[in-house]
């Protein structure tokens, strides 16, 4: 009997990088001990490919000769998510959507798919069966006769029923599950993600049907599976949010169609996910008392003006060394500030503990929040209580000086709308603002200690 030969290669799980023996550092991303070996064979003329056939063939064009036509954007139900991506579904694109376990990955794109009405959908669950995601279904409370389930994880049988169905919109729930038969690797390992990947890529750009592909994470936060994963596809999408709180928030890392700098927020029910149209509301808390340690900033988030409140404490150090513990806004960054008020203002804090907080869950790398952080701790340091009425959005520069911002209109226009008195901003941001058309009070300030004065006299 004639023995089977098995071929096997070696592949890189960091980055899919292809080597013929095993090495210990790949020569690719540099990460150690990430070559794993995996059996590979040849594609099979006679297994069930791709199904689609579009005989199209494409021709070398002058960049001059190439006419411009607008593509209509499929809308999506709700405004979260067409802001994240650009404005609407783009006809033909893939899009990976990742997140952590049980943050609602999987619920969003059903919810999306039942509510999604007059667009043939196939919904494909390599993780759930045909019941469980009934009774999903059931939960979010929504119906839609167009929505089709599908449990499969064969890409060949797919492609068989995709043929059938003709859907205009395809989910992938998740591509970790997939498998295909020209690959002899189990599910989820490099060669069978990137496969995988690829069919789905090509069956989008032949038919211009967007896909989307939810994807699974590593412990360290990144979407599972080689990193030429992200390079395949149009859109990134991350899902983030502690699943200690109620609030989610959708992130665009990679977008061919529209800005990264977009959010989307969401507030986890038992029904589902919904909406929060104004999340600075959320995102402050309402206080009684008068408590020292907070303050209110003004960022930005894409399009989208935010007010988030800090909250700093400081106290005196236990220990030898005093602590510095940040959530939300970049430690190395806090560091810098406590330099600045140490050095340029005099403030004391070198003896102290100090813990920063961003409520909600937010992290936020906008620097217009440098203001509203340092009064935040200069108001736990002295116990000063900053009134509800204040408002905060400028950069703080190394000297000391209050640095201007862009789109400074929008955030102040954000604050009056939700009933603060005062914002404090860059005097070099005066420049085309009209403090007579705001009724709140803008006051300029150029160094922290002008800051200080009006706080704390």
């Amino acid at each position: 009997m004639a023995k089977i030969k098995v071929k096997t290669t070696f592949f890189c799980q960091s980055c899919g990088a292809q080597y013929d023996k095993w090495v210990g550092k790949c020569a690719s991303c540099n990460e150690w001990n990430t070559i794993v070996e995996e059996v590979v064979s040849k594609p099979n003329p006679n297994d069930i490919k791709a199904t689609f056939n579009t005989n199209r063939t494409s021709k070398p064009q002058q960049l001059d000769n190439i006419e411009l036509s607008d593509i209509p954007r499929i809308k999506l139900p709700g405004t979260e998510l067409n802001r994240v991506l650009g404005g609407g579904l783009v006809p033909g694109s893939l899009i990976l959507f990742g997140g952590d376990p049980g943050i609602g990955k999987s619920t969003l794109m059903l919810q999306m798919s039942l509510r999604l009405k007059g667009h043939k959908i196939l919904y494909v669950t390599g993780e759930e069966s045909e019941q469980q995601t009934k009774m999903r279904a059931d939960r979010i409370g929504n119906k839609n006769p167009d929505c089709y389930i599908l449990t499969e994880t064969s890409t060949q049988n797919i492609f068989h029923h995709i043929k059938e169905l003709q859907p205009e919109i395809l989910v992938i729930d998740s591509i970790q599950t997939l498998h295909t038969t020209t690959i002899d690797s189990s599910p989820g390992s490099i060669s069978q993600v990137r496969e995988c990947t690829s069919e789905l890529m090509r069956y989008a750009k032949e038919t211009n049907t967007p896909v989307f592909l939810i994807g699974h994470i590593t412990k360290d936060g990144h979407i599972a599976g080689p990193k030429i994963l992200e390079h395949m596809v149009d859109v990134v999408l991350q899902f983030e949010g502690d699943r200690n709180h109620i609030y989610r928030l959708l992130r665009s890392i990679k977008n061919r169609f529209g800005s990264t700098n977009e959010l989307g927020i969401y507030e986890m029910h038992g029904a589902g996910l919904r909406e929060v149209d104004n999340p600075s509301e959320i995102l402050i808390s309402n206080k009684e008392e008068q408590l020292s340690g907070t303050a209110i900033g003004a960022t930005m988030e894409g399009n989208r003006p935010l007010l988030i409140e800090i909250q700093a404490l400081v106290s005196s150090a236990a220990y030898g060394t005093p602590q510095r513990s940040t959530t939300g806004f970049d430690g190395k960054r806090l560091n810098m500030l406590f330099a600045v008020l140490e050095k340029r203002c005099g403030f004391r804090l070198a003896t102290k503990d100090v813990f920063l907080n961003i409520a909600g869950g937010l992290k936020v790398n906008d620097p217009s929040i440098d203001l509203a952080v340092i009064s935040a701790i200069l108001s736990s340091g002295e116990d000063i209580y900053i009134g509800s009425n204040n408002c905060f959005s400028a950069e703080v520069g190394l000297s000391g000086e209050i640095r201007p911002i862009s789109r400074i209109d929008q955030r102040i226009m954000e604050a009056e709308k939700l009933g603060f008195d005062k914002i404090f901003i860059s005097k070099y941001n005066k420049k085309g603002i009209t403090a007579a058309n705001h009724k709140i009070e803008i006051i300029f300030v150029s160094k922290v200690e002008e800051v200080f004065g009006h706080l704390f006299g």
